[in-house]
């Protein structure tokens, strides 16, 4: 597979996990009416932008969008992981920010014993941060 096929389906890949992440977001919200969180609100801040700048860019091939697209997801780690910590550790837990009425430690699904809302987030957010660093390195090597 040439470079530029391989970037073009590794937007396309980016592309898809933030639109199943947004859609996911919604289904908790509208369909079973969990309450987002400050921290929920957050990440889908950083969430739902990509959905549409990853289409264009995975629609326009722009491999270029990785400099836009790149903080956003990176962000979206720092905060899923911090909001992860704060259901799940005890001491970050407890000096946990307030979080409007709906509290940030509270855990709407616990899959397996670790996998929560925010989890989930977080994996959606590192596999576009991965996918983005590899559009970058396949740009690079395929000019």
């Amino acid at each position: 597979m040439n470079h530029t096929k391989l970037v073009e389906n590794l937007l396309f890949g980016a592309f898809i996990v933030a639109l199943v992440a947004m859609l996911g977001s919604l289904y908790f919200s509208e369909i079973l009416l969990f309450i987002p969180c400050d921290l929920c609100w957050y990440q889908r801040i950083l969430m739902y932008p990509l959905v549409i700048i990853l289409g264009i860019a995975a629609v326009k091939k722009d491999a270029n969008i990785t400099t836009y697209a790149l903080p956003f997801s990176i962000i979206g780690i720092a905060t899923s992981s911090y909001h992860y910590l704060i259901q799940k550790v005890p001491i970050f837990a407890d000096n946990a920010i307030e979080c409007g009425i709906v509290p940030c430690t509270g855990q709407y699904i616990n899959l397996l014993g670790f996998i929560t809302i925010p989890f989930l987030a977080l994996i959606g957010f590192i596999l576009i941060t991965i996918l983005l660093l590899l559009v970058g390195k396949y740009k690079k090597e395929g000019k």
